[in-house]
């Protein structure tokens, strides 16, 4: 008798104790979407706990697909989620101007965070009304230009740098096609693959309803088009073919694309679905635009107005947004938001990634505009400008013509 009292004793102490250790501790929830095909979600945990032992992380699996409609419906409900992953700018927006979620600038500013180092992306998650910060960036993905290294070798070609022109751009593809017979570069059919790059110089946008500088772009891919240099539009249209596996091919000599390729590609390597040497630059810029600017979207973390652990959770966000975050992100293959050198060695390190100077390098952006900017209409105005840049590809429209057509059409929906 006495020994089964000594056994129950003993394991009530255990449970008091860890009774005690999980009050003694903090569970922050946080609400993502794609969290079993997305690994770095796990990773960000590992990290995070083994830093902060006395944290524990769980994740809030949302549908992709429903996620803007569910989170907003769980905010508005008064929901305590203590941390929303922002997968849409206008979301953000909304979030704000509704105070469902937390104003950031104070601990920004007493933490002295560095907000240079997300290469122009924290703006991102700045609201409207009042220009304060109620989000930070932890994932950026931004623009970069494939090449295949063989195809170079072929032609005689020297490798292309990160601080060219569009203009050298195109002479390099003229020259590997004529030297080679095979494709200089090659475009998917995306509007953000043709044209999106007059928004780089971090002025211009894709809702601002002047589509001038769009012009230079359609008449370099049509120019192209037209030498055989790269696949028509209507060609691509019609045989469905990917630009993932267009270019795995191994005859094609460029392809600008974003920076989540490079996992794709260092995975065709790997199982001989590819089989070329192959690297990276940054995309070429017009004269007067800095080298090494791109174009990209962000993914965030905002802080739940309703959070019993708002100060946990800004330890949480402040670290996922750090370097410390970012090289576990970067340990996945995910590009993080945050923009060092020793980042760029964590990615860099990668089994399968280019050794070559030039690839690394180009994993430090300089600047990273946004894709589409925030603000009432823009999703009307980026309908718009998605059909006239097919009817401008198919030829149905001409150039001026199409970029006409989206000035109109965009003027009812610019914010007056």
């Amino acid at each position: 008798m006495k020994k089964l009292l000594a056994v129950l004793v003993a394991a009530m102490l255990v449970i008091m104790g860890t009774v005690a250790l999980a009050e003694g501790g903090t569970t922050l929830t946080i609400a993502c979407w794609d969290l079993t095909t997305t690994p770095y979600y796990e990773a960000i945990k590992t990290a995070y706990e083994a830093a902060n032992p006395d944290v524990t992380i769980e994740w809030v699996d949302l549908a992709s697909q429903d996620y803007a409609v569910k989170t907003s419906t769980m905010l508005a409900g008064g929901d305590t989620t203590d941390l929303y992953a922002v997968k849409e700018l206008s979301d953000l927006q909304n979030w704000a101007k509704e105070g469902f979620v937390v104003n950031l600038d104070e601990r920004i500013a007493a933490d002295g965070l560095d907000m240079s180092k997300y290469a122009g992306m924290d703006t991102c998650y700045t609201y409207t009304g009042d220009g304060s910060y109620y989000a930070l960036p932890f994932r950026a993905d931004y623009w970069v230009m494939f090449y295949n290294k063989d195809i170079f070798d072929q032609a005689g070609v020297a490798y292309p740098t990160n601080d060219w022109t569009w203009d050298e751009y195109a002479d390099i593809a003229r020259e590997i096609t004529e030297k080679t017979g095979m494709y200089g570069t090659h475009y998917h059919t995306w509007l953000s693959d043709v044209a999106n790059w007059a928004v780089c110089d971090g002025v211009n946008t894709l809702a601002d309803g002047e589509y001038s500088d769009l012009k230079y772009f359609y008449e370099l891919v049509q120019a192209l088009e037209d030498e055989g240099v790269c696949m028509t539009y209507d060609e691509l249209k019609a045989s469905g073919l990917h630009y993932s596996g267009a270019f795995a091919q191994g005859n094609i000599a460029m392809m600008p694309m974003g920076y989540w390729y490079a996992s794709t590609l260092i995975g065709y390597i790997k199982d001989g679905t590819a089989d070329f040497n192959w690297g990276i630059t940054a995309v070429p810029h017009l004269e007067g635009v800095e080298a090494g600017a791109s174009f990209g979207s962000p993914t965030g973390i905002a802080i739940n107005a309703k959070s019993a652990n708002i100060d946990a959770a800004w330890d949480f966000a402040a670290w996922m947004c750090s370097e410390e975050g970012a090289k576990a992100i970067a340990e996945t293959g995910t590009r993080p938001a945050y923009v060092s050198d020793e980042v760029a060695a964590v990615m860099a390190a990668a089994e399968g990634f280019p050794t070559d100077d030039t690839s690394k390098a180009a994993l430090l952006p300089t600047s990273i505009a946004l894709e589409w900017p925030i603000g009432d209409g823009v999703n009307e105005i980026k309908t718009i400008v998605n059909e006239e840049h097919t009817l401008i590809m198919t030829r149905e429209l001409s150039i001026d013509e199409g970029i006409a057509e989206m000035e109109e059409r965009a003027a009812e929906y610019i914010a007056k």
